[in-house]
């Protein structure tokens, strides 16, 4: 599991309603997520395990690296 926490970059204040997905590197461990929106917080939470990837918002790739815990993304 992990949360993708995304953050307005002028503001410093969550970005509500924002489209996220994430998509894995990797033979065996390649794939994507499905999208999920932020919620009042700038949340949105995955069920998939942790690996290498990337992050979207959306659409337009924001992070590029480990996808656990929490990733904080500003846009």
């Amino acid at each position: 599991m992990f949360t993708v926490k995304v953050v307005a970059k002028k503001s410093g204040k969550p970005a509500e309603r924002k489209r996220v997905s994430a998509s894995f590197n990797g033979i065996l461990r390649g794939g994507s997520t499905g999208e999920k929106y932020t919620d009042s917080l700038g949340e949105a939470h995955f069920t998939n395990q942790p690996g290498i990837g990337k992050v979207y918002v959306d659409g337009q790739p924001q992070f590029e690296g480990r996808l656990e815990g929490r990733v904080v993304v500003y846009i």
